[in-house]
């Protein structure tokens, strides 16, 4: 019997955001002044393991963080997090850095340098770790594929069609994806047959599309889930939070419309504060979305 030293491990991308809240997006050779700046640690598996933790669970964290200063915050709030720090590779290269700019009605742009930073070189998954879910988000292909041992449920966090989400996508158990990946396969506004072509590769496909909630399959059939209704302030994030309450749902066995509830109040509660870091929510922030609202569960 393996004892599970680890509920989630999430392996991927981390990195350090600097978001400042604008009125407006700059036009070309504009310059502005922003309304408010935080900085913080991001990154979707970094903010999954996060997420996790901040639900209660054993979670660990595997990727790369430079030996620089935003390195080191972000290690530090790691550890602050009660997050599993094992599986960091630091190095020389710099860690990557986001500049995000959020307008008020929470639409976000972003800018990411990620240069050549990568934990490739680590050595797989450590038998110590032995997690029960891994979360991956394709940033670490062939470290993630080497995590794909058989006895831990797989989720992949396919947030956009890159070589990563590509190689992994077709492993997993669960593929959890967004509209922009879903569109990239069968084109904008087809996602009753993006759906349909996901379900070819992966024994149970999500694709989430924002306010207007998710569409699913799973064990042989699929239908569709609302969006909860809140004010958003920054969405970004809420991918992040949704894909980690998702691990974590799957490590308390939630039924299967109970664990897309739960993922998604976790996504909408992440919506309502600036920044993602501090906006990922914990079992009060969800149940407290959950509560005030009734979303609609269809089979199709």
């Amino acid at each position: 019997m393996i004892v599970r030293a680890l509920d989630v491990l999430c392996v991927g991308h981390a990195s350090y955001d600097h978001v400042f809240s604008v009125d407006h997006h700059p036009s070309p050779d504009e310059k502005q002044f922003a309304g408010g700046m935080i900085g913080c640690g991001g990154g979707p598996a970094a903010n999954a393991a996060v997420t996790v933790a901040r639900l209660g669970h054993r979670a660990g964290f595997m990727g790369y963080l430079g030996e620089d200063l935003h390195g080191a915050l972000h290690f530090e709030e790691l550890l602050n997090e009660k997050v599993d720090t094992t599986g960091i590779v630091r190095g020389h290269q710099p860690t990557p850095v986001s500049v995000i700019l959020v307008k008020p009605d929470g639409a976000r742009s972003v800018t990411t340098f990620k240069g050549s930073s990568s934990s490739d070189g680590a050595e797989g998954l450590p038998p110590e770790m032995a997690p029960r879910v891994i979360l991956m988000d394709g940033h670490e292909p062939d470290l993630s594929m080497a995590m794909i041992d058989g006895t831990a449920v797989t989720v992949l966090d396919a947030g956009s069609f890159h070589p990563g989400t590509e190689a992994l996508m077709s492993r997993v158990d669960y593929l959890v994806c967004s509209e922009k990946f879903a569109a990239s396969l069968a084109g904008k506004g087809n996602m009753e047959i993006a759906l349909r072509m996901l379900c070819e590769i992966a024994p149970t496909v999500v694709i989430t599309l924002g306010e207007r909630g998710l569409l699913w399959w799973h064990e042989g059939m699929k239908g569709r889930l609302s969006a909860f209704t809140i004010r958003a302030r920054d969405t970004t994030g809420a991918g992040d939070a949704f894909h980690g309450a998702f691990a974590a749902g799957l490590v308390r066995s939630l039924s299967w419309p109970d664990l897309l509830m739960f993922a998604s109040a976790a996504g909408a509660a992440c919506c309502e504060v600036l920044g993602a870091r501090p906006g990922l929510p914990d079992e009060s922030s969800i149940a407290r979305i959950i509560q005030k609202e009734s979303l609609v569960f269809s089979l199709d």
